[in-house]
């Protein structure tokens, strides 16, 4: 399983290393990692990730134009790449609630829902941008990708590469659903109503179901969204794996 590495401006920050494949490989540590966004690391969260890792990282940043401006990287020497996916869910709740709509918790589930088929249908060139990354064989520092709070962007975004590299769907669920204990101390209702904000700030199973009803719906299931939505090809997929698979680690 992945180790923790703890920041306490960033909480939802993991390494997506460890993971066990259904072949018997081991996803490669510290060559990638998920998280929320990374303007608010403490000098002791920068010292942190400068003793795990001993090199720069390669940052990819999910997050929208304007979320971008409110809480820029604090990671010094990193290489910032913008692969902006606007938030959409925040505004439509809101726009709900002003026109005098009554959300409960499972219309905010079906809102959310809609959002994750719109990472399919709306998004997919930005998710492919980030294997182009991965793939670059020029640049092998450690890279991060994020969103605002590494749970649903993201969080889709790492479900696609543990797959694509052959990790088992319970063990991707597993990781997917990570994110409610890192969040676990950040969640509030603002000026949401208590029972959106709960179904908001946490993630679920029907989340994610709802981005892979999608791709089966679009392209045929996984393998067919990998090909032609991602641009990983059987030669691209072969390489991912080479690049980050290791044997599998003794217990």
């Amino acid at each position: 399983m992945p180790t923790p590495l703890s920041l306490s401006g960033a909480p939802n920050f993991r390494d997506l290393g460890g993971y066990v494949t259904a072949s018997g490989h081991s996803v490669r540590r510290h060559r990638f990692f998920r998280s929320d966004h990374l303007g608010a690391l403490a000098p002791a969260d920068l010292s942190a990730l400068a003793t795990a890792l001993g090199a720069p990282l390669r940052v990819l940043d999910l997050r929208g134009v304007n979320e971008r401006l409110l809480a820029a990287c604090a990671i010094p020497g990193a290489t910032v790449h913008s692969l902006p996916i606007e938030p959409t869910i925040v505004q439509k709740l809101q726009d709900l609630l002003a026109a005098g709509e009554q959300l409960d918790e499972a219309t905010t589930v079906a809102l959310i829902q809609d959002t994750y088929r719109g990472f399919v249908r709306g998004n997919t060139p930005r998710f492919a941008a980030l294997f182009g990354h991965l793939l670059d064989e020029a640049d092998t520092a450690p890279l991060v990708f994020h969103c605002t709070a590494g749970k649903d962007r993201t969080g889709f975004a790492a479900a696609l590469l543990l797959l694509a590299l052959g990790v088992p769907r319970d063990t991707v669920l597993h990781d997917y659903l990570l994110t409610n204990d890192r969040l676990a101390a950040r969640v509030h209702s603002g000026a949401l109503p208590p029972q959106v904000a709960r179904v908001l700030w946490r993630v679920q199973p029907e989340f994610l179901a709802a981005a892979f009803e999608a791709v089966d719906a679009d392209y045929g299931g996984l393998e067919g969204y990998l090909r032609d939505g991602l641009l990983l090809g059987t030669a691209q997929q072969r390489r991912l794996r080479e690049r980050f698979l290791v044997a599998a680690e003794r217990s």
